[in-house]
């Protein structure tokens, strides 16, 4: 949970009356959050409270998955679910932090656009049978080097396919399942890996490792304007339960907030 607002009850580093967005485990559906200074970041002046509060808890999830493959600067990474929260943050950062060639799903051709609008090199439309062979094909049979997942169990199969050798699967999501079948011979003649990995639930002084790396590398990504953060509608704090409605209709590209 990320929540932005400014702060009350500070510290040298982030003062009172600093405009602060901050990472939670959870409670920010508040107009008041208590929460460790090292899980804050710092607003930049070209930056809305509203925009900003989009983006911490994306940014960690980004940056932890991708330190956990191991991405490495020009390397090609696939992100299923591109027009999600995440994804539509996981695309940007790939793109200009890692200089990464990326590839991204959405379900339909509106959507679609709106990733090529993001900067995706390659998108494709998740509803199609062959993706498979539309990422091989795209990338002259190799696979990617990284797949950034929120599938889960339905697309294990697909995914472990659209690998290069030596690729890592992340899975980040499990909104098709949580069991599937693993064919070991794939994952070893590839010499791939499958790596799951979730926020919430690490311990405090791993997440403020992981918010110093958004720190320093994507928040000044943020400030510079390169990494922006995408927002489908906000709504009064009063109507959340609209904003979850909306959430489970599976419309919004990008972020659903709320505003107290």
């Amino acid at each position: 949970m990320e929540v932005s607002g400014t702060v009350v009850v500070g510290t040298p580093d982030v003062p009172p009356g600093t405009r602060a967005a901050a990472l939670l485990a959870g409670g920010g559906y508040a107009e008041l959050v208590a929460v460790p200074a090292e899980l804050a970041l710092v607003v930049p002046d070209a930056l809305t409270d509203r925009d900003a509060a989009a983006l911490p808890e994306a940014l960690a999830t980004v940056w932890s998955n991708f330190d956990a493959a191991h991405l490495d600067a020009g390397q090609t990474v696939l992100v299923r679910g591109g027009s999600g929260g995440v994804g539509s943050i996981a695309v940007q950062a790939a793109r200009e932090h890692y200089r990464s060639r990326v590839l991204a799903t959405a379900g339909g051709p509106e959507r679609v656009e709106r990733l090529r609008e993001l900067g995706v090199d390659v998108a494709l439309d998740h509803r199609a049978d062959d993706l498979v062979e539309q990422v091989l094909a795209a990338t002259d049979g190799r696979g990617v080097d990284v797949v950034l997942d929120v599938v889960g169990a339905a697309a294990l199969a697909d995914n472990l396919a659209m690998l290069a050798d030596g690729g890592r699967l992340v899975v980040i999501g499990m909104q098709k399942g949580r069991r599937a079948e693993l064919d070991l011979a794939a994952l070893m003649n590839r010499r791939s890996s499958v790596i799951g990995t979730t926020l919430r639930s690490r311990a405090p002084a791993d997440k403020a490792r992981v918010m110093a790396g958004v720190r320093e590398h994507l928040w000044p990504l943020v400030a510079a304007g390169r990494i922006r953060p995408i927002v489908h509608a906000a709504f009064p704090l009063a109507q959340a339960a609209d904003a979850h409605r909306l959430l489970e209709s599976g419309a919004v590209f990008g972020k659903v907030l709320l505003e107290p």
